[in-house]
Formats: C-alpha cells, structure tokens, sequence
C-alpha cells in the first residue's frame, strides 16, 4: 500500500492537478510581454521617460543600487541607465562613459557592429547619480564594477544573448576594471582609448610622446602659443578676469584666477593631439609672437577651455578629480621649451581640483593589480588606441597569460580611435572577433563587417569631448 501511495504522490507531483495546471497557466499569462513593463516589472527599477527612435525602444530609467555593496543595507541610491532595445533575442552591449549618461539616443561602435541592445550606466557619484549625503570612500573601482554587475544581473533574464561591455576613456578603463572583478558576465570586452597609469610618479612615457608625436613643425607652432600665452599673462588675465565677471565663474577650489589660468594654458599642447588631427594644426597660429591678443585667446580657449578650473567647470567632474587623486593616477609632464620662470605652478595634482571638504588618499595599489590581472588573465579583450593620443602613452598590454586578447592603434588617430580607424586587416580582426564573441553564427563571424548600417544621429564617431587632461 505504501509502495502504490508514493507512486500516487509522483504522478502528481508530476502532471499537476487541475488547480495547480490552471494556477500556473494564470501566472505565465500575467508575466509581462511589453519591454516596457518586463523593464519595470525588475525591482527597483522605475520610469524616468521613453523616447521614440526609429527601429528601437528608447528608455531613460533609474535603478536603485546599494551605496556600499559589501554593506547594502546601510543606503541606497537611485543611478540613471539607458536601455536602447532592439530585440530580446540580439546581444547586448553594456556601455558606460565613466562620467554622466546621455539621455538621447545613441549607439556605440560594437552595438553597431553586431546589431544589438545598448545598455548605458551613468558611473556613480555623477549628478544625479550621486548617494545623499555623498560618502566619498564609496567611490572606487570595485563599487562602480559591482554596480555594473547588479545591473547586467537585473537585465540579463531580459536579454539572454550575449553581452559585450565597452567604453571610451574613462569607460574604457571601467569596462577593463568591471571584467577584473567580474570576470564570468561578459563575453568580451571592447575597451577604446584606456589609459593605465600603473605607476603613478613616473610618466616620463608621456615627455617621450610630446617630443615626437606629429611633425616638428606642429609641434613648434603649440609649443609657441602656449610660451606666449604665459608672456602675456598679465594681458590675458585680465581679459579672464572680466570674462569670469561676466560669466559668474569663482575660483575657490583651485584656490586663484591666476592658478586657473596657468592650468588652462599647460592643459593646452596636450587638448590638442587629443582631440585634433595633424591636419588641424593650420588652424594654430603659425607665428605666436607676432599673432594678437585676440589671436592667442582664442586658441587657447577653443582648445582647453578657460572655464575648465573655475569652481563651475570643475563641479561636474569632482568624482573624477576624486578618482584620479585616490586610484586612477593623473599625469604630469614637462615643458622644455618653456622657460621655468614663466611656470609658476607646473602640473597640478588632482587633490588641487576637488574641495577641501572631501577627504582623499592615494591607493598605489588598485592599478597595480588591475595592470596584472590583464596581463596575466584577459580572456576575450580588446584594447583599441590612436597613434597621436597622449592618453596611449600609458596603456595597457598583455602578457603570457592573455587570451583571445589584443591592443591595436589605429594610425593617425586621437582621442576617438576606433575599430573603424584601424588598417583593413586588424580592422577585419577586430570585427570578426566582437562578433563572434557576442555569439553570431560563424557564416557571420567570417564576413567581418558590421552588421548595422551606419546612422548619422544615432552612431558616435567623435570623441567624447571632455576638457583636457580628463580621460
């Protein structure tokens, strides 16, 4: 009797009966079927707008994430993403600038290339992204790749294909850092411009880099405008001064006018190989003693903006002056053709761009072991630079125990090198390899060519622009 009652039992256990067929046949049909509302129905996540675009679903959302991961019980915070959805059934690419997120639509080079979703994360502690009150020792490298990791594990049973972190600059260095301390979610890793600054008080990479990059002739004509912009600074800063009146801007972080404006002007030689190409140095005065006021001003401040240390400039970009001066490092270079009674201040460190009131101590370490877990264990990584960047002097490479792995610079490039900028041949490797690891068919793999047509609005091609001697 006790052999037919089990039996009984699994045979229910098995079929199910009527109510519980009919109980579970209820649920499925309850789940969501609209993105929308399979986005919202996750927990924490919630609204902020949708907004239309041809060929997709666009949405800017707020996802609540714990201030500290290791404590998630002590606070919350609410982090802006984007979700650009194109089919649940494509890869997705998780992208993130590092700084705040955009909220209109747009698409990054790999999302183009294999024809899929975008997910965008605004990096924490940027506006509006920031915990209240703002505990500044949660601002690392570890919380920012565990608010990733949150992220792609609340989205992931929406999107089940594949995902591809990448990034430019700073985002370039995020998704590097995200796949070091959660190696098993990605499937691979485009990483474009990265720098990786493993000792932070030895940048002479970068002196070796202003002495050749370009032509001589180029390199002339900058270093020119920016001696002469430091003999004329009396002249000059009074224009600064009557333009920081006219504007509003105040000095209090970086303590004076007359240290802005001295940062402004050393920024000057490197905001241009970053964002320019050789071609562009016809548009710099090609004699700077004889060139006007006017002439000077204006070159300096096209290329390194004289709002970037005032107190406004400098209030977007606090987390990442507070990265910088705790964990990324900041470079410091030298001027040799620059006389050193015209440099009262030389490079600033970034303690000097973030208010007094936030604590900060430098970690040598954290670079350290994110350089030699990719030199040692990168699986499916791809590192893009450009020949004219300052930011490649320091880059990252791979060692012996790199697989699938590469670092490739594309010629003549800057700030904005990508996969597109590199020769043909290591540009059909790079393309083969993002496709096949957001898991295409092979036939696919072989054609190494984006799968989507280029869009004029929605594809970004120019570097993303930040003041110099910001990544």
């Amino acid at each position: 009797m006790r052999k037919v009652l089990r039996w009984l039992l699994a045979l229910l256990v098995c079929v199910g009966t009527p109510g519980t067929t009919a109980a579970a046949a209820t649920a499925a049909a309850s789940e969501p079927t609209d993105i929308k509302d399979r986005l919202l129905s996750i927990p924490g996540m919630s609204l902020i707008e949708e907004k239309p675009y041809p060929g997709y679903r666009y949405f800017v959302l707020n996802y609540t994430q714990p201030v500290d991961h290791r404590h998630p019980d002590r606070g919350t915070f609410r982090q802006r993403i984007t979700v650009l959805h194109r089919d649940t059934s494509r890869p997705t690419v998780f992208y993130t600038s590092g700084y705040n997120v955009s909220t209109t639509p747009s698409r990054r080079e790999p999302t183009q290339i294999v024809d899929g979703n975008q997910v965008s994360l605004e990096y924490r502690f940027f506006t509006p992204s920031r915990p209240d009150p703002a505990d500044w020792s949660k601002l690392d490298i570890w919380q920012a790749a565990s608010d990733q990791h949150r992220v792609y594990r609340a989205l992931k049973g929406i999107y089940p294909a594949n995902w591809l972190a990448t990034g430019g600059s700073k985002g370039g260095m995020t998704a590097t850092y995200y796949e070091r301390f959660h190696p098993g979610d990605m499937a691979g890793v485009v990483a474009y411009v990265a720098p990786n600054d493993v000792v932070n008080d030895e940048d002479s990479a970068y002196d070796r880099f202003f002495a050749r990059v370009g032509t001589k002739e180029c390199r002339d004509r900058l270093n020119a405008v920016q001696r002469e912009a430091l003999i004329r600074r009396a002249r000059l800063e009074q224009r600064y001064a009557r333009y920081a009146a006219d504007e509003g801007y105040t000095f209090d972080t970086v303590g004076s006018l007359d240290k802005a404006y001295e940062a402004v002007v050393l920024d000057y030689v490197w905001g241009f190989w970053q964002y320019s190409l050789l071609k562009d140095c016809d548009t710099v005065p090609a004699d700077a003693a004889t060139a006007s006021d006017e002439e000077i001003w204006e070159s300096v401040d096209t290329i390194s903006g004289f709002s970037a240390y005032t107190d406004q400039g400098l209030a977007q970009y606090t987390p990442y002056y507070y990265q910088a001066g705790t964990q990324l490092g900041a470079p410091t270079i030298h001027f040799p053709s620059i006389e050193k009674r015209l440099i009262r201040y030389g490079y600033q460190p970034p303690r000097e761009y973030v208010p007094r009131s936030v604590p900060m101590r430098f970690q040598p370490g954290a670079m350290r072991d994110v350089d030699t877990w990719v030199r040692h264990h990168a699986t499916r990584m791809l590192f893009v630079y450009g020949q004219n960047d300052p930011w490649g002097s320091e880059r990252f490479r791979l060692g012996a125990g790199a697989r699938d792995s590469y670092v490739l610079t594309a010629p003549g490039l800057n700030h904005g090198a990508n996969v597109a900028g590199l020769v043909p041949d290591l540009r059909s490797l790079a393309t083969a390899r993002i496709l096949d690891w957001a898991g295409l068919p092979p036939a696919t793999v072989a054609q190494a060519r984006p799968l989507a047509g280029y869009d004029a609005k929605l594809d970004v091609r120019d570097p993303e622009r930040e003041p110099a001697l910001r990544p």
